[in-house]
Formats: C-alpha cells, sequence, structure tokens
C-alpha cells in the first residue's frame, strides 16, 4: 500500500557516521510504522525500498562526505510492507572544527509531477543497474541531465518546484 505524506509534514532522522539511526521524529515513525525503540541505533537501510536505484545512494553518499548537501528523491519501505515517497535533503552534522560527526536528513512531501518524471527515470536506472551495475545506472543518470543541460541539483530542485 502506498502511503502519502502530508503537505507540512517533516521527517526527520539524524544518523552517526556508520549511518545508524541516532535520533528520528513521531512523523518519521508514523510513516515508517516503527517505534522508536526498534529505530535507534539500527541502520537507516533499513527502509531503503527494492525498487531504489543503488546509483541515487552512491550520488548521495559521495556528495555528503564532501560536505555538500543533496536533495533527492527517494521511495521508503514500511516495516509493514508499505511504502512512501519523499522528497529528501540530507547534510552532514559537523563539529566545533568542521569534521563530519553524522548525517542529519529532513523529508518532505514530493511534488506528484516531480515523482511522475523520478518514478520512470528510476525504473530505467534500476533495469540497467541490475543487467550492467551501478556504474552503469548512474550513467543513465548523467546522460539525461547532459542532454537536458543542467545538473543533478538545478534538475531535481526545478522538478520539486
Amino acid at each position: 500500500m502506498l502511503k502519502e505524506m502530508q503537505k507540512d509534514d517533516f521527517i526527520v532522522s539524524k544518523t552517526d557516521l556508520k549511518g545508524r539511526i541516532t535520533y528520528v521524529n513521531q512523523i518519521f515513525m508514523k510513516m515508517g510504522e516503527y517505534s522508536e525503540a526498534e529505530l535507534l541505533g539500527k541502520p537507516h537501510s533499513l527502509i531503503r525500498h527494492p525498487s531504489m536505484p543503488k546509483a541515487v545512494f552512491k550520488l548521495l553518499w559521495d556528495k555528503i562526505s564532501k560536505k555538500e548537501e543533496i536533495f533527492a528523491y527517494v521511495i521508503n519501505k514500511t516495516k509493514n510492507g508499505n511504502e512512501y515517497w519523499v522528497y529528501a535533503n540530507v547534510t552532514a552534522s559537523l563539529d566545533e572544527r568542521g569534521n563530519i560527526v553524522g548525517y542529519y536528513s529532513v523529508r518532505r512531501c514530493p511534488n506528484p509531477n516531480a515523482l511522475a518524471i523520478i518514478k520512470p527515470l528510476y525504473a530505467t536506472m534500476l533495469e540497467t543497474e541490475k543487467r550492467s551495475g551501478v556504474d552503469a545506472s548512474t550513467k543513465v543518470l548523467t546522460d539525461i541531465l547532459t542532454d537536458k543541460g543542467v545538473s543533478y541539483d538545478e534538475f531535481i530542485i526545478s522538478i520539486q518546484e
């Protein structure tokens, strides 16, 4: 069953350097159908949906490990096998010396018009990934961006507006 975020909802989570959950808000628990005890200390990948291309997560980790923020569309799975789409913003959490000490993510309701673009793109990327690997899936995305003459960030932000 597809669950949908409310327009004013914000899902918030924090993780440590290894991606283990250190904080979740109430909306995260409600959408994910988990209790706080079931989430804290667990890998954030617990909610990773099998329809999500690994290439998108590779891009995410590449950017946040360089202290760059990223926006991405993500489909998540719930404890009970349901799914929900989010428009995610992920950043590194820094200490007073500028060292990465964890990661912070805020997700909001995705624009339905954006999902009409993202869903077939991710399906193509995932199919390519299964056949030829993550690099080939990444190439599907970069070829589209090149054809459109935009960066990843410009593309993702423009379809959310």
